[in-house]
């Protein structure tokens, strides 16, 4: 009896152990087939891995994916996410047929020095856990397809008709047009003389300005947003062209609808101190200033959408942190010229500022902050 138990109890486990290669069996390992994009210089490092995966064969079967960590991953055209860390998930091959449409597709990994060894791709016969099929990277499967030429197609569009207002704008008002884009007018500061002053805040030519800043500035936002929060959008809205012309107006409106608001805000305040009609050169010295720093992230975009997308991320976080820091700066440089200029008290003047800019801006770039991440 003995003998018959223990000849049961190991055949148990013979076929427990004869079953799991099975659970977890290798259909297909593209590892050794990833190809590496080729090195502008011998000295360069390499950015990106390509492999072609067959979306045919095992319908039923799973792909098993790992990426490390801050890489840009693409489907043929289309990018699927960015990793902040190392991620490793698996998904069904027909589920991925259905994502990305075709019989086969292009993988692309970008990473600045990545290698092969890297990155890996299976197709397995089980997923490990049926529980886990879609993934773990934090956001479910369907969210993540977004094509990058509708990103493109909208920042072309977006900045076109922002030159195409700013040259109707040219035309018909070309001395307030020169005043307030020329970057050596921040430090001549001839807002604060009495003949350069602009007094007339509610007229059609300055909010006409103020809104084609407030476009430009937008259009950096909802870019910023699609690249950092994608998942975050995706699940409130669909990112079409349509729906992202409607959020970069939406926005511009608002923005205008906030810049009133500080400017009604610093004409109290300055009453409120006893500094006169202090709030024009005020608000138009920091008006040229955000107008010329956003012709700065405009530029930067622009670049990195049509040459180096895989890289606009971090483009893009060292341009807003850039941002950040100018308009600290600009209200550095506006106290040294109020001090300067205008000969009030130091500390009557700080108080203002911290006020009327200082504090407002620093709450608004914790919110940001909030949303970026």
């Amino acid at each position: 009896m003995k003998k018959l138990i223990s000849k049961s109890i190991i055949t148990l486990f013979l076929l427990v152990g004869l079953c799991q290669p099975a659970f977890s069996q290798v259909l297909e390992d593209y590892n050794p087939n990833w190809q590496e994009g080729e090195r502008e210089t011998w000295f360069s490092s390499n950015d990106r891995l390509m492999l072609d995966l067959d979306l045919e064969t095992f319908p039923l079967a799973y792909f098993s994916f790992k990426f490390p960590d801050h890489s840009v991953v693409f489907v043929g055209e289309k990018l699927w996410f960015f990793t902040d860390q190392d991620t490793a998930f698996v998904e069904r091959v027909e589920d991925f047929k259905k994502e990305f449409s075709g019989d086969k597709t292009n993988l692309t990994v970008f990473k600045n020095g990545i290698s092969a060894d890297q990155a890996g791709v299976r197709k397995i016969l089980q997923a490990e856990s049926s529980d886990n099929s879609t993934g773990e990277v934090g956001f479910p499967m369907e969210k993540r397809k977004f094509d990058r030429q509708t990103i493109r197609d909208f920042f072309g569009v977006g900045l076109l008709i922002s030159l195409l207002l700013i040259g109707l704008y040219k035309l018909a008002y070309p001395f307030i047009f020169s005043m307030m884009i020329k970057p050596i007018s921040l430090l001549t500061a001839e807002d604060f003389s009495e003949i350069g002053s602009l007094q007339k805040f509610f007229s059609v030519d300055i909010l006409f300005y103020v809104f084609i800043v407030n476009m430009l500035l937008s259009l950096s936002l909802v870019t910023g947003m699609v690249v950092f929060r994608q998942e975050w959008l995706v699940s409130r809205i669909e990112l079409s062209f349509t729906a992202l012309m409607a959020l970069w107006l939406g926005g511009a409106f608002f923005l205008l609808l906030l810049t009133i608001l500080k400017f009604t805000a610093i004409k109290i305040l300055s009453f409120l101190f006893d500094l006169g009609k202090l709030e024009f050169p005020h608000f138009f010295y920091l008006l040229r200033l955000v107008a010329i720093a956003t012709i700065g992230l405009i530029l930067v975009s622009a670049f990195f959408l049509l040459n180096d997308f895989y890289a606009i991320k971090t483009a893009l976080e060292f341009s807003f942190t850039a941002f950040f820091w100018v308009y600290i700066l600009g209200v550095l440089g506006l106290f040294l010229i109020m001090v300067n200029k205008l000969g009030f008290k130091k500390y009557h003047l700080f108080t203002y500022l911290c006020i009327a800019e200082l504090v407002p801006f620093l709450i608004l770039a914790k919110l940001v902050l909030d949303v970026g991440y």
